[in-house]
């Protein structure tokens, strides 16, 4: 048995570079759907911030919330923002329905869409 001397520079070596990858990373390599699956958790994590938001809306509504703490007034102005015109869809006379209904069917609209954009970045 003769001994072989190791060559630190031998890029044939599979303990320097278990993967063949020519600068050292130790990563393994890319699945082919890992990219679309990181997409769809981030769409995923929006959407469920975004009916978070409009949860929090509706209960310090029903609540009636004081609109001139930070937190409330935040959460009134993300909302706003995320409604994208769905707001004043149903108008009964009850506005605090009213409130329900709207943010309520934008909840509903933004899981639908993001659950169907999850569908298409997984395939």
């Amino acid at each position: 048995m003769s001994y072989q001397p190791h060559d630190p520079y031998d890029r044939n070596d599979p303990g320097r570079y278990p993967y063949g990858d020519d600068y050292g990373d130790r990563r393994p390599p890319r699945r082919p759907g890992q990219v679309g699956e990181t997409i769809a958790r981030v769409v995923r994590i929006v959407v469920s911030i975004v009916v978070l938001v409009f949860a929090l809306h509706v209960l310090f509504v029903v609540l009636d919330a004081n609109q001139s703490n930070g937190f409330v007034s935040f959460i009134y102005t993300l909302a706003q923002t995320f409604v994208l015109g769905l707001g004043d869809v149903f108008t009964p006379d009850d506005a605090l329905l009213g409130v329900v209904l709207n943010y309520a069917l934008a909840a509903l609209i933004w899981f639908i869409v993001g659950q169907i954009i999850i569908k298409i970045v997984r395939k």
